[in-house]
């Protein structure tokens, strides 16, 4: 099967948008078309509480009409047009769609952060983990939210296997970032954020891009939009994942990052299971 994740950094504006920017996404979309894969994982939908409006349903039907939608937007007391999930999924599967509620520290669990599709034999689910914020305002948050996210996938590993993926929000190594002594003490790259993704892959679960190539550096996931340089220089950071419970470690076939052109931020993640 063949899974990708993107954080798309708002569907309202790559499916309706007309700047140029909105332009460079939508050709990302295409080429998420092209690859024809099961389901696709979305973050930072940034949709109202209402969900997708019908011209993002026609649109979405327009470039994949072979798709079911599943989402889930933020809700109050959580900030309107925040965060957000979608899940696109071909209508020939009829997974159990699932919103789940993690016990993190409010508003955190109504930010529509986490959603989730039960197959037979699998759980596909995919995060919107929160940013520790500029001063690491919400480190502390970030924290408990990263335990009880860990408890949430090791409760469903324990019933079947997990296909885990998003925007994590944690540079986990040296290697996966090209500036590491310069962000230490960054948002993403602090010793609490990398200790807690350690503790994550120690619950069960394998990093498979990592477990595919071991000593690849350079390769990332996403580059400062604000930095118009930040791709042309490869001065980015892999901070998107796909997690597989370690007993489908040895189905993995590829875990690769998608060409998303001259856009920055995150450009898609795809992975290819033996399932």
């Amino acid at each position: 099967m063949k899974f990708i994740s993107w954080n798309i950094d708002s569907i309202n504006a790559a499916l309706t948008g007309t700047s140029k920017r909105a332009g460079e996404t939508r050709q990302v979309l295409h080429t998420i078309a092209d690859q024809d894969p099961d389901a696709i994982a979305i973050q930072e939908t940034k949709l109202s509480k209402n969900g997708p409006t019908k011209k993002h349903l026609a649109v979405l039907a327009d470039l994949f009409p072979d798709y079911a939608v599943a989402w889930r937007s933020s809700v109050e007391p959580a900030r309107k047009g925040y965060a957000g999930t979608m899940y696109l999924y071909k209508k020939e599967y009829q997974p159990t769609v699932t919103q789940p509620q993690i016990g993190a520290p409010s508003p955190m669990d109504d930010e529509g952060r986490i959603l989730t599709l039960e197959f037979p034999t699998f759980y596909l689910t995919e995060v919107y983990t929160p940013n520790s914020g500029n001063g690491l305002k919400r480190l502390d948050a970030r924290q408990v939210w990263d335990d009880h996210y860990r408890d949430y996938l090791h409760q469903l590993d324990s019933d079947k296997p997990v296909i885990a993926s998003g925007d994590f929000n944690v540079a986990h190594e040296p290697i996966d970032l090209a500036h590491p002594a310069n962000n230490h003490h960054s948002a993403g790259y602090t010793d609490e954020e990398r200790e807690h993704f350690t503790k994550l892959l120690a619950a069960g679960f394998t990093d498979s891009f990592r477990y595919l190539h071991p000593d690849t550096a350079g390769a990332y996931s996403w580059w400062a939009q604000r930095v118009i340089t930040s791709k042309q220089n490869n001065s980015g950071w892999r901070i998107d994942y796909w997690l597989v419970s370690d007993r489908l470690a040895d189905k993995l076939k590829s875990s690769t990052m998608i060409d998303s052109g001259a856009r920055r931020d995150h450009t898609p993640i795809m992975l290819e299971i033996d399932l």
